[in-house]
């Protein structure tokens, strides 16, 4: 009887040994799925993530537009995230653009207080399931002014990231500094094209002008996705060896 329970443990652990990691991503709009993809031209980066792996590893974009990093607990999005998660897994954590959110007490987080405390829960969590937290900063938003100097509008966020990353030992991707040269690389008139410019009736998308500065176009989406994926090929996570 022993012989045989020993052969079914063996088997089950080969079982679970064989199965593949998989990198879940968390955050707002800036990283998640949009339908639609044949007609609609704005893109989330981490849509376009899968592009830059191997088949040896499963993406699961739980990134939801207009969540920040209290509404996507709230809501439940956490939780069934933390339930698959598994020894070897991934977790690329970018939360900042609605947390600003002032007039929504849903999003709203204190950057230095709740945010903060938000940033740390998700790490801890992850790790106690045996799993990898990457932490992010947001991307920036295309803000230039009149002398074509782009000006940040995240203000506190991005800092208390790199705060979390440091206390905490948690691997990082400055994600703000990277769209940031992204950005100022194009200039403000190129730029345009990373995100959704539009005037009514070019794009059959949109029926009047669009000038969406914060979204990105697929151009945009696949851009941001090489410098994430350039980014977490430096950090020894063990994630680098499924990039292509």
């Amino acid at each position: 009887m022993n012989k045989k329970l020993s052969i079914i443990f063996l088997f089950l652990s080969l079982m679970i040994g064989a199965q593949k990691p998989t990198l879940f991503l968390i955050g707002d709009s800036t990283m998640s799925n949009k339908d639609n993809l044949e007609k609609n031209p704005e893109h989330g980066w981490g849509q376009v993530l899968p592009q830059f792996f191997t088949s040896g590893i499963e993406i699961q974009n739980h990134a939801m537009n207009g969540r920040s990093s209290k509404s996507f607990r709230t809501e439940g999005r956490w939780d069934k995230v933390e339930k698959q998660l598994k020894k070897g897994d991934f977790v690329i954590i970018q939360f900042g653009h609605n947390d600003q959110k002032l007039k929504d007490s849903t999003k709203f987080t204190n950057p230095y207080t709740q945010y903060r405390a938000n940033l740390e829960r998700y790490v801890n969590e992850t790790r106690a399931k045996g799993a990898t937290p990457i932490l992010m900063t947001s991307i920036t938003r295309r803000n230039f002014n009149e002398n074509g100097v782009l000006v940040d509008t995240h203000k506190e966020y991005p800092l208390v990231v790199r705060l979390v990353a440091d206390a905490m030992k948690v691997p990082f991707v400055d994600m703000q500094l990277l769209t940031e040269q992204m950005e100022i690389s194009a200039g403000p008139e190129k730029s345009k094209q990373l995100h959704l410019h539009f005037k009514a009736g070019e794009n059959p998308y949109y029926t009047k002008d669009k000038a969406d500065d914060t979204h990105l176009s697929r151009l945009g989406a696949e851009t941001v996705a090489k410098l994430a994926v350039n980014a977490l090929k430096t950090l020894n996570t063990g994630l680098e060896k499924h990039i292509k």
